[in-house]
């Protein structure tokens, strides 16, 4: 294939935060141009989005439908759609798209509940296109070399996970405001039945799981609303029981003042355990018995030659940091070459497939199903829905 990847967004209009990252990382390789969208429900400001984007104007369009009709009248129609909108929209944009052919990125959570998720799933399977979910934690170099030792089984058999993510910033009810990012993750007709553990407790949960490869199998879940008037929890603490027989903490806070983006996790098994912190993320702590901690640290030859996809997934020599955008850009990178692959009538490869896709969007949502239940029950111990 000797062209760029065309891209679609529908979201991501004048101001958004999310769908400005997605831009900004697809297009950090070179490899895709934007080239079409539905960026807003109000026509007017999807238009605004398409002149600042330097668009073709009528590919500016009203809405995902019109999208949709308009392209697949076009030789050069897109070769993918990036969904960016708050969580309401997820099933039905990213549905209406894969029926349509287009292969599809999708912001997370995949859906609004566990039952829409196993119906995408379904279409995912029906169409045959490519599909990811922008989980873009498993993006970052330092998260691949300690998925790598783990599956190396330099850990041995794996005890116990730890993995937290503090914020602050909804400490005050902002969203009464109308800020629009609280706005609408605090608002259930659009973000669903959980908040602060549906926008990031699913994020310590996919990272848990990409690291070790173990799964939910119980949880005991304590979610909180601190914030008076607020209608989703704020907060959320968790015990969970892996499989293998590997207990864990998982906890997500929203009015943890002082935080920023703590994400962080704690893997000990039998031999080593590994420490891993997002505000810091070019540096992996390797813990030995009797034996000072080791710093990995990204970009060096030793990481590389321990795992390939760490050295797929780093751009520049060590000492220059990469983070945030740049663990955005390499789902992107890999769900692109994945697309590429078929086109070109070829098996992707393993390192082309190291994204998350929606297998990773069902267990989100079935994350988000045990914790809202068993917090309801008052904390009872419940067991994680089948997949």
């Amino acid at each position: 294939m000797n062209r760029k990847l065309r891209m679609g967004m529908v979201g991501g209009g004048p101001g958004a935060f999310i769908g400005e990252v997605h831009r900004k990382a697809a297009r950090m390789d070179g490899g895709i141009e934007i080239v079409a969208g539905a960026f807003h429900i109000a026509p007017k400001l999807s238009r605004v989005m398409g002149r600042q984007l330097c668009l073709e104007p009528k590919r500016a369009y009203d809405n995902y439908e019109q999208m949709i009709e308009r392209e697949l009248q076009r030789e050069d129609k897109f070769d993918f759609v990036s969904v960016t909108t708050p969580n309401n929209w997820h099933f039905p944009i990213a549905s209406a798209f894969l029926q349509a052919g287009f292969n599809v990125m999708c912001e997370k959570p995949m859906t609004m509940t566990l039952k829409e998720a196993r119906a995408l799933a379904k279409i995912v399977a029906q169409s045959g296109k490519v599909f990811g979910l922008m989980h873009n934690y498993p993006g970052y170099p330092m998260v691949k070399l300690a998925r790598d030792m783990v599956r190396q089984g330099d850990l041995g058999k794996i005890y116990k996970i730890v993995v937290q993510y503090p914020q602050g910033w909804l400490i005050r009810p902002i969203e009464r405001a109308g800020q629009p990012q609280a706005a609408w993750r605090t608002d259930p007709k659009q973000s669903g039945a959980a908040g602060c553990m549906g926008d990031i407790g699913t994020h310590a949960e996919n990272l848990a799981h990409y690291i070790t490869g173990l799964h939910i199998e119980e949880i005991c879940a304590d979610l909180t609303t601190f914030v008076k008037g607020r209608r989703l929890d704020d907060d959320g603490n968790c015990l969970v029981r892996f499989s293998k027989g590997a207990k864990g903490l998982l906890h997500a806070s929203q009015i943890s003042i002082g935080e920023e983006n703590g994400l962080a996790i704690w893997v000990y098994g039998e031999n080593q355990a590994l420490e891993w912190h997002q505000e810091h993320p070019n540096y992996l702590y390797v813990k030995v018995i009797d034996g000072p901690v080791q710093v990995w640290r990204r970009g060096n030859g030793y990481v590389n030659a321990k795992s390939p996809a760490a050295a797929r997934a780093t751009r520049i020599p060590c000492g220059h940091p990469e983070a945030f955008l740049e663990a955005f850009a390499n789902n992107y990178v890999n769900f692109a070459d994945t697309i590429r692959a078929k086109m070109d009538r070829r098996k992707p490869t393993e390192l082309e497939r190291d994204f998350p896709g929606v297998k990773a969007g069902v267990t989100g949502m079935a994350f988000i199903e045990a914790v809202v239940k068993s917090s309801r029950l008052g904390a009872r111990w419940v067991k994680f829905p089948k997949l």
